[in-house]
């Protein structure tokens, strides 16, 4: 039996992006009561800096004879879709995914995410720079199970997951930029393509306080972008790869997001508690009869997502709202940019401009 991985899930569920953006500023100045000590700050930092020490320019390790030709081709190949990035997507032109990094681990953070026992509302954490995010990163998996053990402690759902990449922004082009990790190089080529898309795509907008916003549009030009590249330089075989994966993700998907809205309204319920367990518990249990007859059925026995339905909660309900709740409105506005990806940002940046409800608003109205 495959063994299921976080990253796997990650790129399957369409969370490349890695469940969003981490903060790597050392010594930054916490202002809520809600934010982190300056010791998770360091450890931020710090893994950042390492990881920023262990990579290299990709012209180097091309340049190398010893490289290995697996690698090399990889490489290579990201290359190709960088430059398809600036060219043909308009997305940054800077020093990120220019340099190859091996951290020797199987993700690059992991993510603790936490919802109350009767609500899909995500805990938040706020940093200076980025704003209120509904995750807390760690470079070291024992300080993410740390932490998820106290928030357990205090009563709260709690999923982690490993994240194969995250943006800086683009405010660590100075050190080099964002490189390109061992973590998600070796991806199937649509998917490869569609993280390096993604993760520019918050150095082009991104708002304080509204993860669903800022994940949505970064999802939607992943979306974009990587149908364009594989149309225009994919393989047949890559084409017939994505597309059998994206269908199986769209069932997910719809799967999943079904039982988060049924979840979502039981919640806002006048139910007592103890009737809102007693459905929570029916609904889950419900949810999970589905994958199976999906797994049996149309995914041939596909194993992939059977650890996220084990453990799925309010907390892994919840997030998957930030990365796909406002993704067809962003489609939609750039279908109505004309297919013109400068027209599209600057419609982005004026909806960014706005107060958080109306430009939600506006977005769920082009849908």
């Amino acid at each position: 039996m495959r063994r299921f991985s976080w990253k796997a899930w990650a790129l399957m569920a369409g969370l490349g992006g890695l469940a969003g953006t981490l903060l790597v500023a050392a010594g930054a100045v916490c202002f809520t009561s809600g934010c982190s000590t300056l010791g998770y700050y360091a450890q931020a930092a710090n893994g950042h800096l390492d990881l920023l020490q262990r990579s290299r320019p990709v012209a180097d390790w091309l340049a190398d004879e010893t490289t290995p030709a697996p690698l090399r081709e990889r490489l290579e190949l990201s290359q190709r879709m960088r430059d398809f990035a600036v060219a043909e997507l308009k997305l940054p032109d800077n020093r990120s995914y220019r340099r190859y990094a091996d951290l020797g681990r199987s993700a690059v953070v992991w993510n603790v995410v936490a919802a109350p026992e009767l609500s899909l509302e995500l805990k938040t954490w706020c940093f200076a720079f980025t704003g209120c995010i509904g995750y807390r990163g760690y470079f070291r998996k024992e300080a993410a199970d740390a932490m998820a053990a106290q928030l357990r402690a205090e009563g709260y759902e709690v999923s982690v997951y490993g994240v194969p990449a995250y943006s800086t922004l683009g405010r660590t082009d100075w050190l080099g930029g964002d490189p390109l990790l061992n973590t998600f190089l070796n991806w199937p080529e649509g998917e490869l393509a569609r993280l390096i898309f993604h993760e520019l795509a918050h150095q082009v907008v991104y708002v304080d306080d509204d993860t669903t916003f800022n994940e949505s549009f970064a999802t939607a030009v992943e979306r974009i972008g990587g149908a364009r590249w594989l149309l225009r330089h994919g393989s047949q075989a890559a084409r017939d790869d994505h597309a059998a994966l994206t269908e199986r993700r769209a069932e997910f998907r719809e799967l999943t997001l079904r039982y988060r809205d049924s979840l979502a309204a039981l919640y806002a319920t006048a139910l007592p508690p103890e009737t809102q367990r007693q459905r929570k518990a029916t609904l889950l249990a419900a949810m999970r009869a589905e994958h199976q007859q999906l797994k049996a059925t149309r995914w041939a026995g596909f194993t992939g997502y059977d650890r996220w339905f084990d453990e799925a909660n309010n907390a892994s309900l919840g997030v998957l709202a930030a990365y796909f709740d406002l993704v067809p409105g962003f489609e939609r506005l750039f279908d109505r940019s004309g297919g013109d990806f400068e027209r599209f940002y600057a419609e982005v940046r004026t909806l960014a401009a706005l107060p958080r409800e109306q430009r939600r608003a506006t977005l769920e109205s082009l849908r």
